[in-house]
């Protein structure tokens, strides 16, 4: 889930906020925001045109050390942003494929590599975005996530863990609802919907999409 990557960035920022206790609200945040930015480009090349597992790590890694040589809060503020962001690319090979419904595992795509030029192929760990194991990680980071925080950010984090909650009660009749209302949608819209929404709906969805 998205929340499961932001709350494992804010943990990032808490690492960093160690170094920099002054400014560990800001901190908390770049590694949040990076944590969810990746996702930014769910309904346009979702988990490729923004995930970048080794190039994003690469950079990261510059950011880290950069950080370490002159630590000013905004040295540290992109290295937790960049490594964040790097961690939620990176780990998304160890949850499910890109698909409507990833708990049927039909699909070898996990998270696409620039740098290989291919996509990487899920190894399951977590089996699919929303599942129990998912919750369970999002209550692992989140737990830590609320004694790092304070505020309006700890507000943020205990919504986090009821969102998580709700979505994965309803994860597996959302993705029913998605192509349902995929399947009704006018054509004109169907350009802009993910793919793996139109090959959930009915016929005619598919069938656009195919004559594009």
């Amino acid at each position: 889930m998205a929340t499961t990557h932001g709350l494992a960035g804010l943990l990032v920022g808490a690492v960093f906020a160690a170094v920099a206790p002054g400014e560990t609200s800001l901190l908390l945040a770049a590694g949040l925001a990076g944590g969810l930015a990746p996702d930014l480009d769910l309904y346009w090349g979702h988990r490729r045109t923004l995930h970048f597992p080794v190039y994003g790590t690469v950079a990261a890694l510059a950011a880290v050390g950069a950080a370490l040589v002159a630590p000013t809060p905004g040295s540290l503020a992109v290295a937790s942003f960049l490594l964040a962001a790097a961690l939620h690319a990176a780990s998304d090979v160890l949850g499910g494929g890109l698909e409507l419904r990833p708990w049927e595992a039909g699909s070898q795509r996990a998270v696409y590599s620039h740098y290989h030029d291919r996509w990487l192929a899920p190894r399951r760990l977590v089996p699919y975005d929303g599942s129990p194991h998912d919750l369970a990680l999002v209550f692992a980071l989140g737990v830590p996530g609320l004694a790092v925080t304070s505020g309006l950010l700890q507000v943020a984090v205990g919504v986090t863990l009821v969102v998580s909650a709700t979505y994965t009660l309803l994860r597996k009749r959302l993705a029913t609802l998605a192509a349902v209302v995929a399947g009704v949608l006018p054509e004109q819209v169907l350009p802009y919907v993910p793919e793996r929404y139109r090959a959930g709906g009915n016929s005619r969805v598919v069938s656009s999409s195919r004559r594009r």
